[in-house]
């Protein structure tokens, strides 16, 4: 039997992942999912592949391997222009080369037999290029070599096939190895020839069992557009996005913790004209308006994605296609993820802009950040690939959008900016392999930023990446967290981010003691609750404008609850299954008129500070029906999401009776106290919840201070009064005694108490003060949980 080392074809069915020196890193994962994982109900499109050996066998008969090595002999690795020449030259000799009869004739046998498969006459194929190195978990760049779809008859075929072997010698291929120190004569490419998925009539993207930005191991995120995938991967289209929490997917809970709305303008698909195979057609307005996938595919894509990455023990980058004609969903490809995979996360790394200097700078253009790092230098404006050759070391690289032939000069910058991408774009993964700091998305940055202008870009701020005039002093921390000794009182974190949630979760922390639901409410939704639930009464240029904000949903009510249900899930996904404990709406009046139609549902109060807020608005006739979609939300984050991790909070709760309203509301809603692990605690602000501190915990699971609601109303100021704020201190023994007493009847009555107000950021003595007295957690602003645990730990 002849061995699969002698072979010219492989079928997918005899292919393993230990065969990538043969069939190469993307060839060797197909086969190994055909084989290995179609038995689960993975989807994997039949196919054979060329072996290293057909390519070895093509060169030799031909007689290119000398002429290979006169024309590297020449080859200056340090210069951009002998790199595109000697790249050049290589392709030419490759394409103008023919087939061996024998090995001809092998592929057209096997494209026979893969035609008569599937019952086509002439089979539409995907031909790929698979390189040894390419995929390897610890050398791959995204996009290195060439692929061809919509491949119809045995002479596409054939041609196809020596335009992947011809891309060995790509200009970015070749810096590649250089840089790997890989030898350009002894490196070999397979081709894969499958089975084509009609995504040009159905949709595409790509799929990460991990967190692309933080590393964060318990997600599966999924980036959809319609047409073919080429320009969810170069960043062409705005795609949709959803996360997926592994954890409780894998008890059939049905965990989608967010879905956001692409605008997926355009989409490729094939062309008839050979010259051009494929072009962009624009999406009509109610394809962009809705999501490309069912909750019923992003579940499925989600399992695949767990199946995908228990089979080979590790985070996995996986291309997935839907057909448009059987409405099949496939994996197309699968590899290691390279970057987030491999960082060591004993070791925060934490970037910091000059405060002062932030505040004197301006903010030329913004977008989405890739990373969290920081990096300045000299725009260079670039808007075409062949500009590259006059790209310098230590500039920023400012373009519309990256491909693989931008690498090269990628590899040289301090950072790139660009107009278009998301977060899985070429820009986006290939910055992050780099460790450079990048901002996709910004629509305008080329035409902003000037060649020579001297820039800071900064993915250090969250979701959202700034480019600043000027270079911004900044500085670097470095935390070995394994190394730090825990106090003895359960650290935990204030937040109300979403976005951030993923990143933060890998501080040192006992949970989420505070989650605010005002910013979800702010920033993800932006409208008033009441206007969502009385749409159809509200004037046509307001619901034009709410139309604006909720893309995808025909039920505005039902926009609310899922959008605020995301918001909570991806915190509560991000500490679980560690306690987060959401806090009910705490807006104020003013704070209510702000969002969109708040005008039309909003009083105007003297004080709103202690106006109608908090318990006192959930169960008054006019607000309850938007308490009641907070309900739905938090109900839809426990149960479906499975997140029993979630607690509740009521905030500014005045009386007792008060607390027994809005505790019977919940239950009428789906959230007794008690069931399914759910815990109700008070925020302990104002002074009836000290003075009745025993009634109130008779009813509550416990107390969360809020130090600075309780401080103003123990000293008697308004904390937003300017003139008198600095009398508002949380060390005055006043607030101190009356601390001390809600500890200690907390412990008497063996209930929670925490405290989740800004005192213990700001003051190491009060820390030190809370935990003498017993308190049970101490929850604190992100930025100072590490200065917190380091002052308590002191000897």
């Amino acid at each position: 039997m002849e061995k699969k080392s002698q072979k010219f074809i492989l079928w997918f069915e005899n292919i393993s992942a230990k065969d990538v020196c043969l069939v190469g890193g993307k060839n060797a994962s197909l086969g190994e999912m055909f084989s290995k994982l179609g038995k689960y109900g993975i989807n994997i499109p039949d196919g054979f592949a060329l072996s290293t050996k057909a390519y070895w066998y093509f060169l030799k008969f031909n007689k290119i391997e000398e002429k290979l090595k006169d024309i590297f002999r020449k080859f200056d690795p340090q210069n951009l222009k002998s790199l595109q020449e000697t790249g050049s030259m290589a392709r030419k000799i490759i394409l103008k080369s023919r087939f061996p009869l024998n090995l001809e004739k092998e592929i057209i046998s096997a494209y026979r037999k893969l035609s008569q498969k599937y019952n086509l006459k002439n089979a539409d194929l995907a031909v790929r290029s698979s390189g040894v190195c390419e995929d390897m978990p610890d050398a791959s760049f995204a996009g290195q070599f060439e692929s061809f779809l919509n491949i119809t008859g045995k002479e596409d075929l054939l041609r196809a096939i020596k335009k992947c072997w011809a891309s060995a010698f790509g200009d970015r291929a070749i810096a590649y190895r250089e840089e790997k120190k890989i030898p350009h004569l002894k490196f070999a490419l397979s081709v894969g020839v499958q089975k084509m998925v009609r995504s040009d009539l159905g949709a595409s993207g790509v799929m990460f069992s991990c967190d692309t930005e933080t590393g964060f191991p318990d997600v599966v995120l999924i980036n959809a557009s319609y047409g073919l995938g080429e320009n969810v991967v170069k960043g062409q289209v705005e795609p949709d996005q959803y996360f997926v929490f592994e954890t409780t997917l894998q008890k059939d809970f049905r965990p989608i913790i967010e879905k956001r709305l692409g605008s997926k303008k355009i989409k490729l698909i094939y062309n008839k004209n050979p010259k051009k195979p494929t072009k962009n057609v624009l999406v009509s307005l109610k394809d962009r308006q809705k999501f490309v996938l069912s909750d019923k595919e992003i579940l499925t894509l989600s399992r695949w994605s767990l199946l995908i990455e228990k089979h080979y023990g590790r985070p996995m980058d996986s291309e997935w296609a839907r057909d448009g004609k059987d409405k099949k969903l496939y994996i197309v490809q699968a590899r290691p993820e390279t970057v987030q995979s491999k960082k060591d996360i004993k070791m925060l790394e934490e970037f910091v802009l000059d405060k002062l200097r932030i505040k004197k700078s301006k903010v030329l253009v913004t977008g989405l950040s890739v990373g969290n790092k920081i990096g300045q230098g000299r725009v260079n404006r670039i808007m075409d690939v062949k500009g590259i050759n006059n790209f310098k070391k230590g500039e920023v690289l400012v373009t519309d959008m990256t491909d693989p032939d931008w690498v090269p000069a990628m590899k040289l910058a301090s950072a790139i900016v660009t107009d278009s991408g998301s977060r899985t774009c070429h820009a986006a993964i290939v910055s992050r392999e780099l460790g450079v700091p990048c901002i996709v998305g910004t629509g305008k940055a080329t035409r902003i930023l000037k060649t020579g202008q001297e820039v800071t870009v900064s993915c250090a701020e969250g979701e959202i990446g700034k480019v600043y005039q000027g270079l911004i002093p900044f500085k670097i921390n470095q935390i070995n967290i394994k190394e730090l000794k825990m106090p003895k009182v359960k650290i935990m974190m204030n937040l109300g981010e979403p976005d951030q949630a993923f990143r933060l979760s890998f501080l040192p922390s006992e949970g989420v003691g505070l989650a605010r639901e005002e910013f979800i409410i702010a920033n993800n939704i932006k409208i008033h609750p009441l206007a969502l639930i009385h749409y159809k009464k509200l004037p046509p240029l307001l619901k034009r404008k709410i139309n604006k904000f909720t893309l995808g949903y025909k039920d505005k009510i039902r926009f609310f609850v899922d959008k605020l249900a995301e918001g909570i899930g991806k915190i509560g996904a991000a500490f679980y299954p560690k306690p987060v404990i959401v806090r009910f709406s705490d807006f104020k009046t003013n704070e209510y008129r702000d969002l969109i139609g708040g005008e039309f549902f909003e009083p105007e109060e003297a004080n709103p500070m202690l106006g109608w807020r908090g318990a006192s608005r959930y169960y008054d006739e006019k607000f309850r029906p938007a308490f009641e979609l907070e309900c739905q939300a938090i109900k839809k984050a426990r149960e479906e999401f499975g997140l029993k991790n979630i607690w509740v909070m009521v905030p500014f709760c005045r009386t007792v009776e008060e607390g027994k309203k809005v505790l019977a509301l919940m239950a009428k809603n789906g959230l007794k106290k008690g069931e399914n692990g759910l815990r109700a605690i008070c925020m302990c602000e104002i002074p009836s919840n000290v003075i009745l501190a025993e009634e109130f915990l008779e009813i509550f699971d416990g107390f969360s201070i809020g130090s600075n609601d309780l401080t103003q109303l123990v000293l008697g100021l308004d904390r937003d009064s300017a003139i008198v704020a600095k009398v508002g201190d949380e060390r005055n023994e006043a607030v101190k005694k009356i601390l001390k007493r809600v500890i200690r009847i907390c412990r008497e009555k063996k209930k929670y108490c925490g405290i989740c107000g800004q005192a213990p950021s700001d003051y190491p003595e009060l820390a030190d003060f809370l935990v003498k007295e017993g308190i049970e957690s101490i929850s604190l602003n992100p930025d100072s949980v590490i200065k917190t645990i380091l002052n308590l730990t002191k000897t």
